[in-house]
């Protein structure tokens, strides 16, 4: 069966992105629809799946990951407005039986992503 997953490496200190809130929405034509919000543990993952079972559908997905508020909590000097606040990943699901895992890699100045395993 599948399912939604997702992590945050700090790649600026070289850890995993502890503590940074996460909020997953459904789209639908204009529409943007709230799932869940999370916050990722000492590791930088979710503890449990994003999606998964019957709420695991085909359809478009937006991640909001507030990593501009994890950098200020960690002491770093961000400017203001900050380069890298809000990072907003929107992809799609084409088969909800495959495992989706949709990481962040985030500094304070850039960000990448991938489908993971």
């Amino acid at each position: 069966m599948g399912k939604l997953t997702t992590h945050v490496l700090d790649t600026a200190h070289g850890c995993p992105g502890a503590g940074i809130r996460i909020e997953l929405y459904a789209l639908g034509g204009e529409a943007r629809r709230a799932l869940k919000t999370v916050v990722t543990n000492h590791d930088g993952r979710c503890d449990a799946p994003l999606l998964e079972g019957e709420a695991f559908t085909n359809g478009e997905y937006e991640l909001v990951f507030h990593a501009g508020d994890y950098f200020a909590r960690a002491g770093v000097a961000l400017p203001e407005p900050r380069f890298v606040d809000r990072v907003v990943l929107r992809f799609g699901i084409a088969d909800c039986a495959a495992h989706y895992h949709v990481p962040l890699l985030v500094s304070p100045w850039a960000y990448s992503t991938y489908r993971g395993s």
